[in-house]
Formats: C-alpha cells, sequence, structure tokens
C-alpha cells in the first residue's frame, strides 16, 4: 500500500485525533454513574457530530494531492454549516431561537445534504477521476449526486413537494446509489484482470522516476495507473 502524503497524514491524525477525544468524552458521560441527564446526552450529541464531520473530513481528504483537490476544500468549508449550527442546537438554548429556529434548522437540513454530497463526489473523483475510460460512469454519477442533492435542498427549503417529485427523487438516488457501487467497482476491480508488462516499456530518467513515485505516494495511484492516465491524456490532445 502507498504511503500517504504528509498533509494527508497529519490532517487524518488531526481529525482522528478529535473524534478520539470527543468519543472518551461521551464514554466519561455513560460510565460516570447517576442518572442520565440532560448534560451526558449533549456530550452524546457531540461525540457523534463530531464523529460524522471526520468521516466526512477523511473523505474530503481523498482528493489531497489531486487535480480534484479544490472539491475536498469546498466539502471542509461546506462542513462548517452543519456542523456549527447541529452544536448550537445541541448546546445553546432553544429559546433563543424562538423566531429563527426555522432558518436554523433549514440551514442544517441543506448543510448536511451539500456535506455529505461532496463527500460522496470527492471519493468518487479520487478513485476514478483520472481514468478516462469511467469518465462517462463517472460523470454520469456526479451529476445524479448533485441533481439529488439539489432536489432535497428544495425540499428541506420548501417544506412539501408534490407526490411526483418523491417519485423523482426516488429514482435519481436510485440511480445514483448504482452509479456510486458501478463506478468504485470499476476503478477498483475493472482492470485486475489485464495483463500488466505485456505492452511497450519504457525507461524513465531518475528525476521522473522520483517525480512519479512521489506522485503515487501523494495521490495513493499505483505508478502504472499514473503513467497510463498521462499516455491517455497525451494521446486525447
Amino acid at each position: 500500500m502507498n504511503e500517504t502524503s504528509t498533509f494527508r497524514r497529519t490532517a487524518a491524525t488531526l481529525t482522528i485525533g478529535s473524534f478520539s477525544l470527543a468519543a472518551l468524552m461521551g464514554i466519561v458521560a455513560l460510565l460516570a454513574g447517576g442518572s442520565f441527564g440532560e448534560g451526558e446526552g449533549r456530550v452524546l450529541l457531540t461525540t457523534l457530530i463530531v464523529g460524522c464531520a471526520s468521516v466526512c473530513v477523511l473523505c474530503y481528504l481523498a482528493t489531497a494531492g489531486t487535480p480534484w483537490s479544490t472539491v475536498g476544500v469546498a466539502g471542509a468549508v461546506v462542513l462548517v454549516l452543519p456542523v456549527v449550527t447541529a452544536l448550537l442546537l445541541v448546546w445553546a438554548d432553544w429559546d433563543l431561537f424562538d423566531d429563527t429556529m426555522d432558518g436554523v434548522l433549514k440551514a442544517f437540513g441543506v448543510g448536511v445534504v451539500g456535506a455529505v454530497t461532496l463527500a460522496q463526489v470527492c471519493l468518487l473523483l479520487a478513485l476514478a477521476g483520472g481514468r478516462r475510460s469511467l469518465g462517462f460512469v463517472l460523470w454520469s454519477t456526479v451529476g445524479l449526486a448533485v441533481l439529488l442533492a439539489l432536489l432535497v435542498s428544495g425540499l428541506i427549503l420548501g417544506q412539501s413537494g408534490p407526490d411526483d417529485l418523491w417519485r423523482v427523487i426516488g429514482v435519481v438516488a436510485i440511480l445514483d446509489v448504482l452509479g456510486t457501487l458501478v463506478t468504485i467497482a470499476l476503478a477498483r476491480f475493472g482492470d485486475r484482470g489485464a495483463p500488466r508488462g505485456s505492452g511497450l516499456q519504457v525507461t524513465l530518467s531518475a528525476v521522473h522516476a522520483r517525480a512519479l513515485e512521489d506522485l503515487s505516494r501523494r495521490t495513493g495511484r499505483t505508478p502504472d495507473e499514473l503513467v497510463d492516465a498521462a499516455v491517455e491524456r497525451y494521446l486525447d490532445r
């Protein structure tokens, strides 16, 4: 398995460390003894929020060192909205939101939809973003994910919709899941049966070989995959 980049390793360590601390707080709240009160419930909900956010961050980190890193950055920015609103709902006095509760809940819902969608897209791009052979499946799935996010966000903001809209959402969601499974399966296992070393062999200079190894470590892709992707892009010009 290829080593991850320093940035990805550091960010992943911080993410896991933050959730470990939140998990420890949750365990202490459960084992501290006494009756299970409001304070313990808030601690456990905070642990859940941090845990879900950590999973999303790890998905965003999958794009580190790839051409799609800006999507990961966008996901991290969007994630701030549901995390902040969720923590406010858990720890703040709800009487403060008498006039704004509806807006806070809508912001939380839309934020969750956006953060989860971008996490899904980041995983797809990290796995198959450099493979032109999967372009149609990949970008069709990304389009379905974005469409589903827009439809669900519209329902959250509008609170209601016609019955036909729910049917459309159901169909789009099924196709989105199917496309995601197919993209991941083809990206990870689709080329396993193809013989390696049967084509043209090229010797790289020491400088290019080191650069290729460094890129392989940063992206988590094998040198063969990187060379194939580079040749495909060059031949398509």
